[in-house]
């Protein structure tokens, strides 16, 4: 499993390309259940990072057969 520094930085990028390439999927961020915690404070950990990270990717995932995108630069 990688660092949380490097998943920080996947999803990092993840979000910029899907805001900056693919505005028209931003609404969707806002709506994934991984960024609006159940409890107080939860605990950022490599797990949960990499399931945020995976949403992402399923978003785009999702997208990409229908708009021509090449996914294996994400």
């Amino acid at each position: 499993m990688e660092a949380v520094s490097e998943l920080n930085n996947r999803i990092l990028k993840t979000t910029m390309l899907i805001r900056m390439d693919y505005p028209e999927l931003s609404k969707y961020l806002l709506e994934m259940p991984e960024t609006i915690p159940v409890i107080d404070n939860p605990e950022m950990n490599k797990k949960v990072l990499n399931e945020y990270l995976n949403s992402l990717k399923e978003i785009l995932d999702k997208y990409a057969p229908n708009h021509g995108i090449d996914i294996a630069k994400i």
